[in-house]
């Protein structure tokens, strides 16, 4: 495996870490670019299984980052970080590593909203380049959600906290069935309770108010032109089942696919059928787009 790493310089002076995957035989022609955006207290690392499926059925260039804060990219001077400017990075980073050719994206819970969040700022550029898109275990709002217990207390001592890792304080946040299924691999739970603990409380506590703020609904209306996968878990506690409906609602011709057992971290639960999707939207033909003018007419 090729890989080619890059430093992103974005807003307020944080610099991203992101990583192109280069396939082991040269992608054919005008092939997609795959990018994959992680979640809330992730890394690039959480696509691990996802990205390894997809490289032994596919030749495919694929970029993973860290979001900001997140992993080895820096916050940045931002006392208040939002999802907005998370979609300014996204840009960034495609920018950067995928400056052209046509793209698939895959977003994981923040990672999700931060493509939504980058369709709305960058709307053209993404009407122009966007092949597909897979969103799993995200959502345009959690307006309405029932918030987990004592979870508005933690993370506002998280968001004032250090900035140090939580590490041993991540199990008792994390106890019962939060994350994942019934049934879940017990490898998969300490891969993604590893990049938990290593993620700086402020970044924690910061982006969980970013995301009760997260509204995107506007820009779904970009989505209409545009392959659209969602895919959610039966048995999600972060963002459950109904906001997954409510982006279906607001993107009349994707597809919704509730993984049953699944929990919130389906990019590991259902990691196989993400992939499906993905080189599904690989193989598609390009879609047909509306001309700007029916787009503004609607």
């Amino acid at each position: 495996m090729t890989n080619r790493v890059y430093r992103v310089p974005v807003s307020f002076g944080a610099n991203l870490f992101a990583e192109e995957i280069l396939p082991d035989r040269p992608a054919a022609a005008g092939a997609p670019t795959v990018v994959l955006a992680h979640g809330w207290c992730l890394d690039h690392t959480s696509w691990h299984k996802v990205i390894a499926d997809l490289r032994r059925r596919r030749d495919v260039r694929i970029v993973v980052f860290d979001l900001r804060g997140h992993g080895k990219s820096t916050m940045g001077v931002v006392d208040e970080p939002s999802v907005r400017i998370l979609g300014d990075d996204f840009y960034e980073v495609i920018d950067m590593a995928a400056p052209d050719g046509p793209l698939v994206l895959g977003g994981h819970s923040m990672g999700g909203m931060s493509i939504m969040s980058y369709a709305g700022l960058h709307h053209d550029h993404f009407s122009a380049r966007v092949r597909g898109t897979v969103l799993a275990s995200t959502a345009s709002s959690i307006e309405g959600r029932t918030p987990v217990p004592l979870e508005s207390l933690i993370m506002g001592i998280a968001s004032r906290a250090p900035g140090i890792p939580p590490r041993l304080l991540v199990p008792r946040i994390v106890q019962g069935r939060l994350l994942f299924g019934e049934n879940a691999d017990p490898n998969d739970i300490k891969h993604c309770i590893h990049q938990i603990k290593n993620t700086k409380m402020p970044t924690i506590g910061r982006f969980f108010n970013a995301i009760s703020k997260h509204n995107e609904a506007e820009a779904l209306a970009h989505f209409v032109d545009v392959p659209t996968h969602i895919i959610t878990g039966s048995e999600d506690r972060l963002i459950p089942v109904p906001h997954a409906q409510a982006l279906r609602q607001r993107i009349p011709a994707a597809d919704l696919h509730v993984v049953p057992d699944a929990g919130h971290m389906t990019i590991y639960e259902a990691a196989e059928f993400i992939t499906d999707t993905i080189v599904s939207l690989l193989d598609s033909a390009p879609p047909a787009r509306r001309s700007a003018s029916r787009r503004s007419a609607r």
